[in-house]
């Protein structure tokens, strides 16, 4: 059993900054990576950013928010954040934090956040 769980959603004005924050927990042996992806209605999915648990860690944006969206793990805790910032009206969805997990030697498995809401107004 794993649990992961978004937060820091919420409303912000265009250019100002927003951190999200996701946290892993339950049946971990190893995290294999992390990531945080978006939707807004009537789109896919989209990928906005990863990291990776192995070393060294590596780290993939999408183009539309590199340079200012940055994504952070912090292992001791489960936990990675995605710090926002100059954020723009397209930035506006639900995002969600995706978990790649091992839950024992061997055995690895996807999990999803609920996801938390961004809305940037103009």
């Amino acid at each position: 059993q794993v649990q992961v769980v978004e937060s820091g959603g919420g409303l912000v004005q265009a250019g100002g900054s927003l951190r999200l924050s996701c946290a892993a927990s339950g049946n971990i042996f190893r995290i294999i990576a992390m990531g945080w992806y978006r939707q807004v209605p009537g789109k896919q999915r989209e990928l906005v950013a990863t990291i990776t648990y192995h070393a060294p860690s590596n780290t993939n944006y999408a183009d539309s928010v590199k340079g200012r969206f940055t994504i952070s793990r912090d292992n001791v805790e489960n936990t990675v954040s995605l710090q926002m910032n100059n954020v723009k009206p397209e930035d506006t969805g639900v995002y969600y934090c995706k978990s790649n997990i091992y839950t024992r030697p061997a055995y690895a498995t996807e999990f999803w956040g609920e996801g938390t809401r961004v809305t940037v107004s103009t």
